[in-house]
């Protein structure tokens, strides 16, 4: 029999017999703002892995100066500038662990063994002073993670309530608080700086003061620009028609719808925070010996950087993956919670 002579059954023909109970089941689990920015997240891998690094950066400032028995501060002449030595890779001479240094006509020798240090091992190495390194950077990278938990705190705070009253209430109130942010503006970071110097004296007070007054100007009109484009929606005038207070608007109505946006400016905030931090200290701003940042850290191995490059590369690194990772981690929560930035 042929093609053309079959013939199609007509049951084929019939309607399929379909359970209308099902017809508005949704299978895929309904997801919040919250697990939805966080899927998009976890899609981020540079994201993922700096909140991995981080973390891991995080507990070695806790526990990394008591991991050695030196302490951050302790001075030994004999031991001064000594190269990086761990007792696990000293044999290994492929490795800059070895505890050895080359002089400049590229003689090669164990700097351990010339000081009468053979016993001792100094994982990063000590500086000028005979200071253990691996300590104080970790020392130091205690600095650099409070200035950016002072720079979220401050923002958050100051930022978000300054620039949110500004915007809610605008009129005569907005006109003269936004020109108290002009002439902040104006003034610049160092300036401030010196001026708290020249009160108090250089440390982490003068920088933290410096903060708390400039700050938070950035995030203030992010916040307002916002308010201003949320006070006059449906929303907020349904509340205040039902007799909603001001603060409760601005904190149960706009802030929720603003919590996107504060997070990722905090979030690009902090390693700019960081770097200032790192430059006070490196021009001679920042904290008095024998506290260390890791600005301090470097600007001491950038003036022996020909003969002992160690002493400026591990706190370099160190300060370099917390700035990378800061801004990794704001570019991925950035496209989680930004609704411009979704696919």
């Amino acid at each position: 029999m042929s093609q053309h002579d079959e013939k199609i059954s007509k049951d084929l023909f019939e309607p399929a017999s379909l359970d209308s109970s099902k017809s508005e089941e949704i299978n895929k689990p309904s997801l919040n703002y919250w697990q939805d920015a966080w899927l998009r997240v976890r899609k981020n891998k540079a994201a993922i892995v700096s909140i991995v690094v981080l973390f891991f950066l995080t507990i070695l400032s806790l526990v990394g100066p008591y991991l050695n028995d030196y302490d951050y501060s302790q001075q030994n002449a004999k031991h001064s500038n000594l190269p990086p030595k761990v007792e696990a890779f000293e044999n290994i001479s492929w490795l800059p662990f070895d505890g050895t240094l080359t002089k400049k006509n590229g003689e090669v020798y164990d700097a351990y063994e010339l000081k009468g240090a053979d016993d001792a091992y100094y994982w990063f190495g000590t500086d000028s002073l005979g200071r253990d390194i691996f300590t104080r950077v970790w020392k130091g990278t205690q600095v650099s993670l409070y200035i950016a938990l002072l720079a979220a705190v401050i923002d958050m705070i100051i930022g978000v309530a300054y620039g949110a009253i500004s915007g809610y209430f605008g009129g005569r109130v907005d006109t003269i608080m936004q020109r108290i942010i002009e002439i902040l503006v104006g003034i610049p970071n160092l300036v401030v700086v010196i001026l708290m110097i020249i009160i108090l004296e250089p440390g982490i007070l003068s920088i933290t003061i410096a903060l708390t007054i400039t700050g938070w100007v950035g995030m203030a009109r992010v916040v307002r620009g916002q308010v201003l484009k949320y006070k006059n929606q449906e929303f907020v005038l349904a509340s205040r028609t039902l007799g909603a207070g001001h603060a409760k608007i601005i904190t149960k109505h706009l802030m929720p719808n603003l919590v996107g946006v504060i997070i990722i400016n905090t979030m690009f905030t902090i390693p700019s925070a960081i770097f200032f931090e790192a430059f006070l200290s490196f021009i001679g701003l920042g904290l008095k010996a024998p506290l260390a940042s890791l600005g301090t850290l470097i600007d001491d191995g950038f003036k022996s950087l020909v003969l002992y490059p160690y002493q400026m590369i591990f706190p370099a690194i160190v300060i370099s993956t917390i700035m990378i990772c800061f801004n990794m981690i704001a570019d991925g929560l950035r496209d989680a919670l930004d609704p411009k930035m979704r696919d």
